[in-house]
């Protein structure tokens, strides 16, 4: 049987958990791969208890791996987007097949990663990127190939959507709620890149590229975290018959595309707002199949060695054929990927949710729907609420039909400048997946 050889370059939670999947379940894998896959070398600044690689042979420096002329496959699992680029980069100038879980690394580097692959006919799979353990990435990119996706939109962060479900579901605070995602390791010690939208954001930028057939970009990518959610909004939103979702949102239509990560209103029934803890999921619009759900665990280290272990399958089995019978990273080959126009937030579309502190005395409600009337704004619902003893401010709860952002910020602008009015006003985004 043909022997393919891999190596791991970083053997922390992920890479430890490929090595033990590999090697609890080898024989299932090498059957489905019609090879034998074998860990041949693994490079780790320090050995993990939590592996038996006494028959492995281990190295302290990443680049050994990099360099090792017996070494078919690269597994890239040290993260970050410096030492990682080069180590990926020095791979493929050694003829190695590369497979990595690195989202920033493909999200920042990957249409030069691609070009330095494809001109020496290798393989650059990525399918634990995104999701962990949801094989969306290999659904976009080929289970989906007959369609023309109109939409995605994804809780893609486990991180945030815990914090927003202890939200949701407790009355808690954001702070609290942060200091035991950190404590279940949910948490890095530093969450800004989960809690400020930037993994997500990473995330979206590698499924619109693929979805949409457009070279990877950040630029134009709005992105707002969840840090200013109050309990208070979650309850609201719960009343008027909404959960708060952080989502990626990607859609094309004939003004651009729109590609944007924020704190979401999406309606009770709609399918990703019963997702919650740290689960992540994905909706697909397309024009075929309509609306479709992937849903699973979004990280740990089994989940995500799964979508690493399908990935090194893959390379496995398609190695020694043609390059022009491989399926391209991004769906289709750079070359035909087109650049797309990506549309300023405040040109994009959405219904609002609105909050604020007003005085509690007649004419005021009167003055702020005057203002949002002039805004072209349209009012589906108010909601005030009674007056605490002894105060005499009220929160209002505005929910919006669909308008332009740009629309909206004028209106905000025009109710903060009211002396009836104390503070800002907040606003959270609404869609209606299930319905667009």
């Amino acid at each position: 049987m043909r022997i393919v050889n891999v190596g791991i370059c970083g053997i922390g939670t992920v890479g430890s958990g490929v090595f033990n999947v590999l090697s609890r379940n080898l024989t299932e894998i090498n059957s489905r791969a019609n090879c034998q896959i074998n860990i041949s070398q693994i490079a780790c600044r320090k050995d993990n208890p939590d592996i038996d690689a006494t028959s492995t042979h281990v190295t302290r420096d990443i680049f050994d791996v990099a360099k090792n002329p017996d070494i078919n496959i690269v597994v890239e699992l040290i993260g970050g987007t410096t030492i990682a680029y080069e180590l990926v980069m020095m791979a493929l100038k050694h003829g190695k097949h590369v497979v990595t879980a690195n989202k920033a690394l493909i999200a920042e580097h990957g249409m030069s990663i691609f070009e330095e692959a494809e001109s020496r006919g290798l393989l650059v799979c990525f399918e634990a990127a995104v999701a962990g353990g949801i094989p969306i990435i290999k659904s976009l990119r080929e289970g989906l190939s007959a369609n023309r996706i109109n939409w995605l939109a994804g809780i893609i962060n486990g991180t945030t959507n815990f914090i927003l479900s202890e939200m949701d579901a407790k009355g808690r605070e954001f702070s609290d709620v942060l200091a035991e995602a950190q404590m279940k390791g949910y948490a890095e010690a530093d969450p800004t890149f989960d809690v400020e939208g930037i993994d997500a954001s990473h995330k979206l930028a590698i499924l619109a590229s693929i979805a949409f057939g457009m070279p990877l970009s950040l630029d134009g990518l709005f992105t707002d975290g969840i840090t200013k959610l109050e309990p208070q909004d979650v309850s609201y939103a719960r009343e008027l018959g909404y959960a708060i979702k952080h989502l990626g949102i990607a859609r094309k239509s004939l003004s651009g595309v729109e590609l944007r990560v924020h704190p979401t209103l999406v309606p009770e029934q709609c399918l990703i707002a019963g997702v919650n803890d740290v689960s992540n999921a994905v909706m697909v619009n397309a024009d075929s199949v309509g609306t479709t759900l992937f849903y699973g665990p979004g990280a740990g280290s089994e989940p995500t060695a799964s979508a690493v272990i399908a990935d090194i399958v893959d390379v496995a089995r398609t190695m020694d054929s043609y390059p022009d019978s491989w399926v391209p990273p991004l769906g289709i080959p750079s070359q035909s990927l087109q650049s797309l126009s990506i549309m300023n937030i405040e040109n994009v579309e959405t219904g609002f949710y609105i909050r604020f502190s007003a005085l509690d005395k007649p004419g005021v409600l009167s003055t702020v729907t005057t203002i949002m009337g002039d805004a072209g704004i349209s009012i589906e619902a108010i909601i005030q609420r009674e007056q605490p003893a002894g105060e005499s401010y009220v929160n209002v709860i505005i929910l919006t039909n669909v308008t332009k952002e740009k629309y909206l910020d004028e209106a905000v602008k025009h109710i903060e400048e009211l002396d009836t009015v104390r503070g800002y006003v907040n606003f959270i985004r609404v869609e209606y997946l299930d319905q667009a």
